[in-house]
């Protein structure tokens, strides 16, 4: 389980468009997450469970998690958005 509350209330994560077509989906703060998804919306969705399963990784090996969010500098063909720590749901 994950402590509450989180020291983060949102998570950048980056969909860079994939040579062979979707996205392919980054999360600064978390190195350890990359997924894809054919669309933007599937790949934010792959992206939100892999934040969770990243969190609770961490959380189970008594690693830290990130006290705050790594917004990198915007770069060119590279959408940023935002995850709410709410919206991510335990299966």
């Amino acid at each position: 389980m994950l402590p509450t509350p989180l020291p983060f209330q949102t998570l950048t994560v980056c969909l860079e468009p994939a040579p062979e077509g979707g996205y392919i989906v980054t999360v600064p703060a978390l190195p350890e997450v990359i997924t894809e998804g054919d669309t933007e919306e599937e790949a934010l969705g792959s992206a939100k469970e892999a934040i969770l399963c990243a969190l609770l990784a961490r959380v189970d090996a008594h690693r830290p998690l990130p006290q705050r969010d790594k917004a990198p500098k915007p770069r060119a063909g590279v959408n940023m958005r935002s995850v709410a720590t709410q919206s991510l749901e335990y299966a």
